[in-house]
């Protein structure tokens, strides 16, 4: 009886609470409202501290109030939401507490996809945002495994950032770009140049004709000489004339080798000059554009964020997201990640929309 009772009064609150915060978005909607809210979820561990909890609770505590927090962003109408889940920095922890998180973390992954989680409930796509590859393998095929199973989902999108820093996403997207700019200059040269040593070649050949025509019709030139003078000096003696006659034909010989090999030897160097000038030029990279770069992001699959969340007070980044918040408010709780609640994101959005202008005024300037 008592249980029955206690079941009604907890369904009525809750009744009760979901329509209060529907009166409460309705009024914070009147006004422009984010698309994409990001959240480092800080303060796990001093949680636990705080209230004398066992190792790894503080995280347990956390991940209830993700799940909380994102009911009231769907809610709002925010179709983006991103958490700090693990750094790369992170694996320099206790090799037990790394794998303390590990285990938690493929937990609440294989929890996600159950059928009455907020996922199937709120139709959330699931992106896991980092180097997947520095995972152990039981999570990373889980995180594949969630990721497939919520790709066709377009309601809301949920980013979950593992394995992650910015520098390692920036460093990341600017490998991927010149590899894919490399890569499409190859292939587009590589006919380029068969082509170009084909019509070199081919030029050589030309030239060689040209050349060779020359030496010969200056050899026969020199014949002709040759003959005329031998023809018109008809009265001087055999003797004399045969001395000449062997003196001028090996001077004209002579005189045709030279000029072939001179000819020869240009046309090799022209060839070859032609050649390496014409690589040189097809395989200069062509500068890479910044849109390159956003293109092979971790967070291209998103817009911006509008907002990022700090909880416990601090307002560094921590190598979160630096490339994509040039122009986001970032709001500081002093409220631990386990304690944050509705009136934390209300007064977010509040600040927000006290901002707009001024951002929107800067990314119009960019």
């Amino acid at each position: 009886m008592a249980k029955d009772i206690g079941d009604s009064s907890s369904q009525l609150s809750g009744g009760l609470g979901s329509f209060l915060r529907k009166c409460l978005f309705s009024i914070l909607s009147v006004g422009p409202l984010p698309n994409h809210i990001a959240f480092i979820m800080d303060g796990n561990r001093r949680y636990a501290k705080k209230h004398n909890m066992a190792e790894g609770a503080g995280h347990k505590a956390g991940y209830l109030a993700l799940m909380k927090m994102l009911c009231y962003c769907y809610e709002l109408g925010v179709k983006y939401a991103t958490v700090y889940a693990f750094s790369i920095d992170n694996f320099k922890r206790r090799p037990e507490e790394v794998q303390s998180l590990m285990n938690l973390m493929l937990e609440k992954i294989e929890e996600l996809l159950r059928e009455e989680s907020i996922v199937n409930q709120y139709g959330i796509r699931i992106y896991f945002i980092g180097n997947l590859n520095l995972l152990s393998e039981p999570v990373r095929v889980a995180a594949e495994k969630a990721m497939a199973a919520t790709a066709t989902n377009t309601k809301t999108v949920l980013l979950i950032c593992v394995a992650y820093t910015s520098y390692d996403e920036i460093l990341h997207a600017v490998q991927e770009s010149c590899k894919i700019k490399r890569n499409e200059i190859e292939e587009r040269n590589v006919s380029k140049v068969s082509n170009g040593v084909t019509e070199g070649a081919e030029e050589v050949d030309e030239i060689h004709g040209v050349i060779m025509h020359n030496v010969q019709g200056y050899c026969e030139n020199s014949s002709n000489k040759f003959q005329v003078l031998n023809t018109s000096r008809v009265c001087d003696s055999v003797t004399r004339d045969e001395k000449k006659n062997e003196v001028v034909v090996n001077a004209v010989g002579g005189s045709c080798k030279i000029k072939w090999d001179e000819a020869a030897s240009r046309a090799c160097n022209v060839l070859i000059e032609g050649v390496e000038e014409s690589m040189k030029k097809q395989w200069v990279l062509p500068p890479i554009k910044l849109l390159d770069v956003e293109k092979h992001m971790y967070m291209s699959v998103a817009p911006e964020p509008d907002i990022l969340i700090r909880t416990s007070g601090e307002t560094r980044l921590s190598n979160f997201l630096l490339w994509q918040t040039t122009n986001c408010p970032l709001y500081s709780p002093t409220a631990l990640w386990p304690e944050i609640g509705l009136w934390h994101l209300v007064w977010a959005v509040l600040n927000f929309q006290r901002s707009y202008q001024y951002f929107e005024k800067k990314k119009k300037q960019l």
